[in-house]
């Protein structure tokens, strides 16, 4: 064995039994299915998961462990953090038996989990999907903005509000991180930034309005670009390349794909490829330029396959206005998005009366079009 490529993944469950009963964490379970030894950019790699775990002292026995592995280390946190009823105002990770007047006891305190993991002297990365409920809110979000809950970590990931009942789906932020991971990006060479995954997660996620997003360090070779590995045929050559512009050929070669995976159901792998080749876009060519507002365009279609219609209304709000700012009022694309938007918004259900002031908006920038903007003032008078 390579030890100089080792790595090790541990996965983290900090889930109470008596908040789920018998169901396990789905969103521990999402990322144990989903292959996690191929994360790491490691030719070979130990997966530890600790599901239901019981005892601190037991959970700080697998990290001493895993912090030995001397290639990339992965530990993804799941659950439940709480902040004991009495005394203490530390953030702990619940445990199997914790309640909030026994995690003192009975949970792991979330200073053994930073300072053992700050002991691995290869690259560590710690991942975090977890809940907090409105009692240990106010704790946790201090830890998160002082940055506590990182203590000098490369840490990327959420804090949601816990929900009245445990969700029997995985969390959105990680269902969105493992697509993009699973993607990759075409021009990252083969170790990816867990921050670009993290703002890709960000952005096609269904989050909370309530939420921690966690960005701390740059965590070194962990993740490993799948899309790096790829055929020549599936990532255009050129897009390996530094370059100054990019050829439209280049993303006409991604499309096909992209639409191949939207129109087979895999709407979150074709939202995650589209995001990826924006981003690339956005740094050759600014937000405000043509090539911008392609991709913009295409995730807004992609919004609109996948049934998300509020979305897409959104995206081709943002579309139009992209038009309309370089080209003014009297081009064409222009008012064919703000037709599109026009058409999503009409089948955003209850999200309409928010999104139409900025609907109505557009339309009042574009003259001859009096009957769409009446619509939007209709349905907005008859929502009041």
């Amino acid at each position: 064995m390579d030890h100089l490529t080792h790595g090790c993944v541990l996965l983290l469950d900090g889930t109470p039994d008596r908040r789920r009963g018998p169901l396990p964490n789905p969103t521990a379970h999402a990322v144990a299915g989903a292959r996690p030894r191929g994360f790491l950019a490691a030719r070979t790699a130990d997966v530890v998961q600790l599901p239901a775990m019981a005892g601190p002292q037991s959970v700080l026995a697998h990290l001493q462990d895993a912090v030995t592995v001397p290639g990339p280390l992965l530990v993804w946190v799941t659950g439940h953090l709480m902040v004991p009823a009495r005394r203490s105002r530390e953030v702990h990770l619940a445990l199997r038996e914790s309640t909030p007047s026994t995690v003192r006891y009975n949970g792991l305190p979330w200073e053994w989990l930073t300072r053992v993991l700050r002991e691995h002297t290869g690259p560590t990365l710690l991942m975090i999907d977890a809940e907090a409920d409105a009692r240990s809110w106010p704790t946790v979000a201090a830890a998160a903005q002082d940055g506590r809950l990182a203590a000098d970590l490369p840490v990327c990931g959420v804090v949601t509000p816990g929900p009245e009942k445990p969700s029997v789906t995985a969390g959105p932020y990680t269902r969105a991180f493992l697509t993009a991971l699973s993607v990759g990006h075409p021009t990252a060479g083969p170790v990816l930034d867990p921050a670009l995954l993290h703002h890709l997660a960000l952005g096609q996620a269904v989050l909370p309005e309530r939420l921690l997003a966690l960005q701390y360090g740059t965590a070194g070779p962990v993740l490993a670009n799948p899309a790096h590995a790829r055929p020549a045929s599936a990532v255009p050559p050129e897009a390996e390349a530094p370059s100054s512009a990019a050829p439209p050929a280049q993303e006409e070669d991604a499309l096909p794909r992209i639409l191949a995976a939207a129109n087979a159901g895999r709407h979150n792998e074709a939202a995650a490829m589209a995001a990826a080749w924006e981003q690339q876009v956005l740094r050759r060519h600014g937000p405000r330029s043509a090539e911008a507002g392609l991709w913009i365009e295409v995730r807004a279609d992609l919004a609109r396959l996948a049934g998300d219609h509020p979305r897409a209304a959104e995206l081709w709000m943002s579309a139009a206005a992209n038009r309309l700012a370089r080209s003014g009022p009297s081009d064409g694309e222009a008012v064919a998005a703000l037709k599109r938007a026009h058409y999503c918004w009409q089948h955003s259900g209850e999200r309409a009366p928010q999104l139409a002031p900025a609907l109505l908006a557009l339309w009042e920038q574009v003259p001859g079009n009096p009957d769409a903007a009446a619509d939007v003032r209709a349905r907005l008078a008859a929502a009041g």
